[in-house]
C-alpha cells in the first residue's frame, strides 16, 4: 500500500507517458475501425444499450479517421511534453492541444455514465456477486462498451490534463508537483480563499436544488414539471421513484458535506465525531471525492445541451442542466480549500501555509507546552 501511495504520489513522472500510451493505443483502434473492424464504440446500436456521448450514433468512416489522427498526434504529443519541458512557441501549441484534448475527453465525450457509477458504486460492487436484480443479465448488461468506453475515455482526460499540468509548470521553472517557482510566494491569502470558497460552495449548493424538489415531489405523487401520465408510468415501474429520491437524499446530503470545505470542522474534527474529535482531518478525506463528484458531474449536465429526447417536458431537462454550474463552483470550492490547507511543497521545500492553520486540540497544546517547559534530566 506504500508502494502505491509513493507511485501515485509521483504523478507528474509517470502521467504523461500513460497518456502517450493511451493515445497511442486509440490511435491504433481508430486505424483498425477505419478499415471496418468491429467494434467501433458511438455505431448506433439498440437504445437499450446506446450512451448520451455527443458522438453517440456517428458513422465509423467518418469518426474513426479523426480518432487515428488525433490519437497518434496526441501520442507524440504527451511523449514531447514528457521529455522536453523548453518554453516558446511550441511549448504553447503543446499546452493548447492538451488541454483541448483534456476538456475533450473529460468534459465533452462522456455523458450521465461516470456520476452513475460514482453514486452506485457500493451497489454494482454487490452486484459484481449476487447478480443484477431484474431481467438484466449482469453487471455487463449495466456497463457495455458503449459505457466503458466513455470511462476510458474520461480516465485519458484526467491523464491529458495532469500531463499539462505538469509540463506547464515545468515550462514556467515551477515546481511540476505544486507549480512554486523560487522566490514567487505571491498568492491569495487563506482569508481571500475562505471568502471565494463560501461564494463557490452557497452555488453549489443551490444548483442542484430543482433537481432535489422534482424528485422528492415525484416521490410525494406530485406531477411537479411533468404529465399526469409520464409520473404514472413511473410509479407503474419498480424502482424508479424510489432511486430518484435516492439520488435527491444523496445530492443533499452533499451539500451538508459540502459545508465542509469552508467551516473549521471541515479541518478540525467536531466533537459529533467522538472518536476522532479535536484532531486536524486530513486535507485528502475531503478533496478527493469532491473533486470526483465535480468532474464527473460537469458532463452529465453538459450531456443534456445536445440531448433532444427530454427538452419536452422541463423537469427532465433543466435540474439537470444546472449540474454543469454545481460542478464548476464544488471544483472552486475544492480548489480553495486545498490552497487553503496545502503547507510546503515535499519535493521541492517551497511554500507555506497561506494564513494560520487552525490551532491544535487545547488538550494537544497543554502536553506540548508541558513538554517545552519541563526541565532536562542531567546524566
Amino acid at each position: 500500500m506504500t508502494m502505491l501511495w509513493r507511485w501515485w504520489r509521483n504523478w507528474p513522472t509517470w502521467t504523461g507517458y500513460a497518456a502517450a500510451g493511451l493515445s497511442l493505443v486509440y490511435g491504433g483502434l481508430g486505424l483498425y475501425w477505419t478499415a471496418g473492424g468491429d467494434g467501433f464504440p458511438f455505431a448506433p446500436v439498440d437504445p437499450a444499450r446506446a450512451s448520451g456521448s455527443i458522438l453517440e450514433g456517428s458513422r465509423a468512416e467518418v469518426v474513426a479517421p479523426v480518432i487515428a489522427a488525433l490519437g497518434l498526434l496526441g501520442a507524440v504529443v504527451a511523449w514531447v511534453m514528457t521529455r522536453r519541458a523548453q518554453p516558446g512557441r511550441l511549448s504553447v501549441a503543446l499546452v493548447v492541444f492538451g488541454w483541448a484534448a483534456a476538456g475533450g475527453l473529460t468534459l465533452i465525450i462522456p455523458d450521465y455514465t461516470l456520476i452513475i457509477l460514482v453514486a452506485f458504486a457500493p451497489l454494482l460492487l454487490v452486484f459484481a456477486f449476487t447478480g443484477v436484480p431484474g431481467d438484466q443479465g449482469g453487471v455487463g448488461d449495466i456497463l457495455y462498451w458503449h459505457r466503458t468506453n466513455l470511462i476510458i475515455v474520461f480516465v485519458g482526460g484526467l491523464l491529458w490534463a495532469a500531463t499539462t499540468l505538469a509540463y506547464r509548470r515545468r515550462v514556467r521553472g515551477g515546481c511540476a508537483y505544486c507549480g512554486r517557482r523560487h522566490g514567487d510566494d505571491s498568492g491569495p491569502t487563506r482569508r481571500t480563499l475562505l471568502r471565494h470558497g463560501r461564494w463557490a460552495v452557497v452555488i453549489a449548493c443551490l444548483a442542484p436544488l430543482p433537481y432535489e424538489v422534482t424528485r422528492i415531489a415525484w416521490y410525494l405523487g406530485y406531477p411537479l414539471g411533468i404529465s399526469r401520465d409520464f409520473l404514472r408510468m413511473m410509479q407503474d415501474t419498480p424502482g424508479m421513484l424510489e432511486v430518484g429520491l435516492g439520488c435527491a437524499v444523496a445530492s443533499a446530503l452533499g451539500g451538508v458535506l459540502t459545508h465542509g470545505l469552508v467551516t473549521r470542522w471541515g479541518e478540525i474534527y467536531p466533537r459529533w465525531i467522538w472518536f476522532r474529535a479535536g484532531r486536524r482531518v486530513p486535507p485528502a478525506l475531503a478533496i478527493v471525492p469532491a473533486s470526483i463528484v465535480a468532474v464527473t458531474i460537469i458532463p452529465a449536465g453538459l450531456m443534456f445541451l445536445w440531448t433532444s429526447e427530454a427538452r419536452g417536458t422541463w423537469a427532465l431537462y433543466v435540474p439537470s442542466l444546472f449540474w454543469t454550474v454545481w460542478g464548476v463552483a464544488l471544483g472552486a470550492a475544492t480548489i480553495a480549500y486545498h490552497l487553503r490547507r496545502r503547507g510546503a511543497c515535499r519535493h521541492c521545500g517551497r511554500g507555506h501555509q497561506p494564513g494560520s492553520e487552525p490551532q491544535p486540540p487545547v488538550r494537544e497544546r497543554q502536553v506540548r507546552d508541558e513538554l517545552a517547559g519541563a526541565p532536562t534530566s542531567r546524566a
